[in-house]
């Protein structure tokens, strides 16, 4: 569910016109619904209220200080992946009794950042992070609480660069291994082996991957537990699909009664990193168009979102409905296939300015015919959007927008020309 909606043929976000947005705010613009925000962090915790989980928004997601304040205040903990994630936790009002801090690469720096403000969990995904843990707790004179990341080697259920849990890629400790591993840590004074961590991949559309992981996970409790280790918490990860295309997503419901069984039967308490789900169809990117063109039989469409705002498309093949927020009569409002044969609609790649081939958002989709000014919404950018915008070719990254019923306020300014160049002036 979200509330980006049609209404007498204009896209709104709750109750406020996107065009009007784009023309008070310019694009590319970032538009988050607070309602959806806070209606999919409720579905998690109503769909695994029954063991009373340690819900970690995934800041990489989205980090925006005023989103995750929002979440924040809404009863949700932070996974972290990076010390200055670990910084807008913070300062978005988060507790260091409801962070998680993943991540394989961990600078000693940031575990003291992070052992100073007493993070809940270290996600650790190695046996050199663990010995590394240990000696930094040590001189900082703490005691690290730790879950082990395990990649249960389950089969491809995902794209390859966002499959987490098969075999030789670089996340998490071999299941074969994980447990020579843990015996060596048995009573170290410096670290305390609490928990267990697996994150599956993402999208996932399925639950099977969670019922074959939570299989694992039982049997790797159970003998760590054999070895003296006092796990207390199981870490699913996130990794819950969305809607991008059409209905495709499971509701948070169907994974729950996947997980909360083998957590209950654990004895475990639940930790849960959800981002995607959260804020994905939380958000739209929003774009004007500047030219349209024919070049060798295709026809592009030109606008100012790029590569650079959104590079899911580049990176991932990803699929993001497009559409524009004010079509004309005898187009519909929307589709309801974005992929389908669409009346009055030509095949197009929409493209940016940016100097790449690869710039592109879509390739040949059913579009109309369109002129220059008029404004498109491509959906399902509220995950992975702003988050991984740069500012390649020297572009400015955009301003996001934050919408709560009839109400919208700016929560990031659009960069300026004098932002580019303020970090290398200032030395």
């Amino acid at each position: 569910m979200d509330h980006f909606h049609y209404r007498n043929r204009i896209l709104h976000c709750e109750d406020v016109p996107i065009r009007q947005l784009a023309d008070l705010y310019g694009t590319p613009l970032f538009v988050y619904s607070k309602a959806t925000l806070l209606h999919h962090l409720g579905q998690i915790q109503k769909a695994f209220a029954a063991v009373e989980p340690l819900i970690c928004y995934s800041i990489k997601t989205n980090g925006n200080l005023h989103i995750c304040r929002l979440l924040g205040e809404a009863g949700s903990g932070f996974d972290v992946t990076s010390g200055g994630e670990l910084y807008r936790a913070l300062n978005a009002g988060g507790s260091g009794d409801k962070i998680v801090f993943a991540g394989v690469g961990k600078t000693d720096a940031e575990i003291r950042y992070a052992l100073a403000n007493d993070v809940f969990l270290f996600n650790v995904e190695s046996e050199a992070e663990l010995h590394n843990l240990a000696e930094v707790a040590r001189s900082a004179g703490k005691i690290a609480g730790v879950a082990l990341r395990v990649n249960p080697d389950l089969p491809p259920k995902t794209h390859i660069k966002t499959d987490t849990s098969v075999k030789g890629v670089k996340f998490g400790l071999d299941i074969d291994t994980v447990l020579d591993v843990a015996r060596g840590f048995v009573g170290n004074p410096h670290v305390r082996i609490l928990g267990l961590h697996m994150h599956l991949g993402s999208p996932i559309l399925s639950t099977r991957p969670y019922q074959e992981g939570m299989a694992k996970g039982l049997m790797l409790i159970e003998r760590l537990r054999q070895q003296e280790h006092p796990i207390s918490v199981w870490n699913m990860g996130g990794g819950f699909g969305i809607h991008y295309r059409k209905q495709e997503a499971l509701p948070a419901q169907a994974f729950a009664e996947v997980i909360v069984p083998a957590v209950q039967k654990a004895k475990c308490r639940l930790v849960l990193e959800p981002g995607r789900f959260i804020a994905g169809n939380a958000g739209i990117l929003v774009s004007r168009v500047l030219f349209t063109k024919e070049s060798g039989g295709k026809h592009f469409l030109i606008q100012d979102a790029a590569m650079n705002d959104l590079i899911r498309p580049t990176l991932y093949d990803s699929f993001h409905r497009i559409w524009p927020v004010e079509p004309r009569e005898g187009l519909p409002a929307p589709p309801d296939d974005y992929e389908a044969d669409i009346p009055n609609t030509i095949q197009q790649d929409v493209v940016g300015p940016v100097c790449e081939s690869g710039d592109f958002l879509a390739k040949d989709r059913r579009l109309p015919m369109l002129k220059r000014g008029d404004v498109l919404a491509i959906f399902s950018a509220g995950a992975y959007g702003m988050a991984m915008s740069s500012n390649y070719n020297s572009r400015p990254r955009a301003a996001e927008v934050l919408v709560d019923g009839a109400r919208h306020r700016l929560i990031r300014r659009r960069e300026t020309y004098e932002d580019l160049i303020r970090p290398e002036l200032e030395v």
